[in-house]
């Protein structure tokens, strides 16, 4: 007679199976915005983009609210992230109005699903106040960067400029042309002629 421990097979260990089951859960919730919108956003739909059960996305996103503060969290420093990386990349004596004029142009094929989701998920924190830190962190990252190669207030400036000018491009019917960006640019870094 065998024992029923021995025919039981290995023991199993307590603890997570999937250690990167949270990050996959956020990455979920912005595939979920990005084919939804931010009033599409469940639980349910979540874990079926994850591949993971529902307990899962309620176990470490309680609420709507939860998942989209991760959400907007990863947007946001995805875009930092990439926009950090285009700025190592400019040489010293870069033209860098000219510069951010490109950028924003580029938004308009290349990032366009991108960046509505992160606009969605921006946008969503004016009705959801819990949201608006993640927000801020975000405009304060891009300020920084834009800082590093002007000044602190240009910085802010230009950060909100390049919001709006991204969001011009993706929404506007015609989109404003690359000269005019320049120019809007050229005009915040330099002031005005004469």
């Amino acid at each position: 007679m065998t024992s029923k421990s021995a025919t039981a097979g290995p023991k199993r260990l307590r603890g997570p199976n999937d250690p990167d089951r949270r990050a996959k859960i956020a990455k979920a919730a912005i595939e979920v915005v990005a084919e939804r919108g931010v009033g599409g956003l469940t639980h349910r739909a979540v874990a079926a983009a994850a591949d993971v059960p529902l307990g899962s996305t309620t176990y470490h996103f309680a609420t709507l609210d939860d998942l989209l503060e991760v959400a907007l969290h990863e947007a946001a420093e995805a875009n930092v992230r990439q926009l950090t990386e285009w700025e190592r990349g400019l040489g010293e004596g870069v033209d860098f109005s000219a510069a951010l004029a490109d950028l924003v142009m580029g938004y308009l094929d290349d990032q366009n699903p991108r960046t509505i989701v992160e606009y969605d998920l921006y946008v969503a924190a004016l009705h959801r106040p819990r949201l608006r830190a993640a927000s801020a962190a975000w405009d304060n990252a891009l300020t920084q960067l834009f800082g590093s190669r002007t000044d602190a207030l240009t910085g802010r400036v230009l950060a909100a400029l390049f919001c709006g000018l991204v969001m011009q491009v993706v929404l506007a019917d015609p989109p404003p042309k690359r000269h005019e960006i320049d120019a809007l640019f050229r005009r915040a870094i330099e002031g005005p002629p004469g």
